[in-house]
């Protein structure tokens, strides 16, 4: 699952590569368009679909394995509606980043990206129920083998829409729609033609329409948890375009936050399998199961963060080349990221660490203490994402989405602009506010998982699959 999910991470990573060496404008432009169309489209597409992970994975544990089939094809079906809303607002891109106080000419530019990248768009809302299909049934082979090919065909195709068909950056966002719609392709193909899929594969029928209401009943509070973290990273790219020196400002930021996406892949997929694992056994009432897959997650994620965190810093100095061949841009990079971690020692001494027992205590580790004084932003947000993988896993949904509004809105954006704009420290002082508030975050999202009484977790799962 690791592998699936960077494969589909580094596509848009690809695409930024490319039009990064066509100059600062060009990134500039289309790291803005990408951040907006993150915010505004991408990011609810992915968080209402992760209703599946609670509606799908709980069917597939609870045996109802026809049910599983509607609810992706309910799921589809409501993702393409609300995608149309959406393209009317990447059509008007432009107005709106100019509005918001955008440097014209990087609005200009990223308004034509964003209008290329609405085919991609609609891609999402078939492709990313597809994902959770195989996910759910703990099938990853067909996942790994189609995400691998269209990674490897992705690389070509995108260069040669950058650099050869004449297209110059706007042919990063074509490629991007393109490679998803194939990827779409791929996984339905499987699903309709694969006797893997034989039980779960249920026929086209007026039913699909039953489900929308229990669709959205979790798809909304499930979209909120996921974007209101999203858009609050996203906010940071139009805070960064109000600084002295935007095309910089911004492109150096982009870079750190497309970087930070791709290095939260690997916990990110800790966090698919927790939320597969945990719906399947509360579907089928083991909550003793549920309750080890905790244990199992915790640690995963706490030993990768430390590994990957390590990487980080010591291959800050040429890490920017990936990116751009400017040399400020380069040296900006490497700076960011020093920055980064000597703030995290500055204000945060400890990472949190949950020892989920039968009595369910959240308590502070001592032997990682000297680690997490360093690299505690990392951490921070790796455990962070195998604990949203068991609150989807149990239907929290709501829950997390107002830690979030209060984590991000209420704390961390507001701090972040503070040491932004009035403390001066710019970019740095921007990504430093965020991970306070992602590091709130955590704690009050591990406080929720420790205080979890996963016996009546496994009822409530049961009760909801109309088996109780």
């Amino acid at each position: 699952m690791a592998a699936v999910v960077i494969a589909q991470f580094t596509l848009q990573i690809i695409s930024m590569v490319m039009v990064g060496h066509l100059g600062n404008l060009a990134l500039a432009s289309a790291s803005l368009a990408s951040s907006f169309c993150n915010v505004t489209g991408f990011s609810f597409i992915i968080g209402l679909s992760t209703a599946l992970d609670t509606l799908s994975g709980q069917a597939y544990g609870a045996k109802l394995y026809r049910k599983l089939g509607l609810q992706t094809y309910t799921a589809m079906f409501c993702l393409t509606l609300v995608c149309f809303p959406l393209s009317i607002i990447w059509f008007n891109m432009e107005k709106l980043l100019v509005f918001l106080g955008q440097d014209q000419s990087i609005a200009h530019e990223a308004g034509r990206y964003a209008a290329w990248l609405i085919p991609g768009l609609f891609s999402y809302a078939v492709l990313q129920p597809l994902t959770r299909y195989f996910q759910n049934q703990s099938m990853i082979r067909p996942l790994l083998i189609t995400s691998s090919f269209v990674f490897c065909l992705h690389v070509p195709l995108c260069w040669l829409l950058v650099y050869k068909s004449g297209l110059g950056f706007l042919g990063g966002a074509l490629a991007m729609g393109l490679s998803n719609w194939l990827y779409a392709i791929l996984l339905g193909s499987i699903m309709f033609f694969s006797s893997a899929c034989s039980e779960t594969r249920a026929p086209l029928s007026m039913e699909i329409f039953n489900g929308v209401g229990e669709f959205f009943r979790y798809a909304l509070p499930s979209a909120a948890m996921v974007c209101l973290e999203w858009w609050s990273y996203e906010l940071m790219i139009l805070l960064a375009g109000l600084l002295p020196n935007p095309e910089l400002e911004t492109s150096v930021l982009s870079v750190c936050l497309q970087t930070i996406s791709t290095i939260y892949s690997i916990p990110l997929a800790i966090a698919a399998a927790a939320s597969t694992r945990i719906s399947n056994e509360l579907g089928a009432g083991n909550y003793r199961a549920a309750h080890i897959v905790v244990y199992a997650a915790t640690s995963f994620a706490v030993m990768e963060s430390v590994v990957v965190s390590l990487c980080l810093l010591l291959g800050r100095n040429i890490f920017g080349y990936v990116f751009s061949s400017d040399k400020a841009t380069v040296d900006y990079v490497a700076k960011f990221i020093v920055n980064i971690c000597a703030s995290a020692k500055c204000f945060l001494s400890y990472n949190l660490l949950m020892d989920l027992s039968t009595e369910v205590q959240v308590f502070m580790s001592t032997h990682v203490k000297a680690i997490s004084k360093l690299y505690s932003s990392a951490t921070s947000n790796c455990c962070l994402k195998w604990l949203t993988g068991i609150a989807r896993g149990c239907g929290w949904q709501h829950i997390g989405a107002y830690i979030n509004l209060g984590s991000f809105y209420l704390w961390g954006i507001p701090f972040a602009a503070t040491l932004a704009f009035w403390v001066n420290l710019k970019g740095v002082g921007l990504w430093v506010g965020i991970q306070t508030g992602s590091l709130l975050q955590t704690f009050l999202l591990a406080l929720v998982t420790g205080c979890t009484n996963w016996e009546n977790q496994a009822l409530e799962a049961r009760k909801r699959m109309a088996l109780a």
